[in-house]
């Protein structure tokens, strides 16, 4: 007999009854090894980012495998609202699809038809030949696939805010992630997502979003920015990037030890790497 499973647990199973605000970053390098560190980090999810990263279809794979051995979840963020590579990344086995650029309700509603089978949507049927189905040993997955599937619509644009109650509202978006940094550039404030007009725009949107009955979460590196947005009610926050993480510890460790001059003497040795 085959053997029979479940695929893990989806992104939104982490809003039942979760009694605090979820924590994750994005994994930017495309490296499954960057990802698998930053797994066994102990954060809620890791964001591997198909958008702005440098990586297609197999390299995301290769992360998703890296992850699957610890308890983060893994969420995707496709590179646009398109049914066929929204199709491909289900199918590697992508549970949480993170949908970026949706400014209407219509393509919300675009992005809910890309990841449900007919008669719903309109996503392909090739469970049989793939990872999403563990090649037909999830038990009926073609009647269930939807219980593992978690799709967040990203809003990042005044056109968005505008609209983000009619998106949050549309039938099958489970929830709302704020990109403050596009939405500062649309807004004309290009490289200013803390001022004060963005940062308003961002609260109204989570607070338009919950009342829809949808879980919202920003993206927010700056600790006291987070933690605004946490005050605010946002249920998910992408607190940092694993290419930032890296830039800033070596940055870090040249102005100790190559800015300060040759004279500079090590602070003790790490006990670990």
């Amino acid at each position: 007999m085959p053997f029979r499973v479940d695929p893990p647990k989806s992104f939104k199973d982490h809003f039942a009854g979760a009694g605090r605000t979820v924590a994750g970053m994005f994994v930017c390098s495309g490296d499954a090894g960057v990802a698998e560190i930053c797994a066994g980090a102990g954060l809620d999810y890791l964001l591997i980012d198909a958008e702005h990263g440098p990586m297609g279809l197999e390299s995301v794979l290769a992360q998703l495998r890296a992850v699957a051995g610890y308890p983060t979840t893994a969420v995707v963020r496709v590179p646009f609202n398109d049914p066929v590579l929204i199709k491909q990344f289900l199918d590697l086995g992508a549970q949480s699809l993170i949908v970026p650029m949706v400014n209407t309700a219509a393509q919300a509603r675009e992005a809910v038809a890309a990841v449900h089978y007919p008669p719903r949507g309109i996503r392909g049927v090739g469970s049989a030949l793939a990872r999403s189905a563990r090649w037909n040993r999830v038990p009926d997955y073609l009647n269930r696939a939807g219980e593992f599937i978690t799709l967040v619509v990203q809003i990042e644009s005044a056109e968005a805010v505008e609209n983000a109650a009619e998106i949050a509202a549309v039938d099958g978006i489970d929830g709302v992630f704020i990109g403050p940094s596009d939405l500062a550039a649309t807004m004309g404030l290009l490289g200013q997502q803390e001022h004060p007009d963005v940062v308003d725009a961002v609260i109204r949107t989570i607070k338009a979003v919950k009342a829809a009955g949808k879980f919202a979460g920003v993206n927010a590196f700056v600790e006291a920015q987070a933690r605004r947005y946490i005050d605010a009610g946002a249920d998910f926050v992408n607190v940092g990037a694993d290419v930032a993480l890296l830039a800033r510890g070596t940055e870090a460790l040249a102005a100790k030890f190559i800015a300060a001059g040759q004279d500079a003497k090590p602070a003790g040795t790490p006990a670990s790497y």
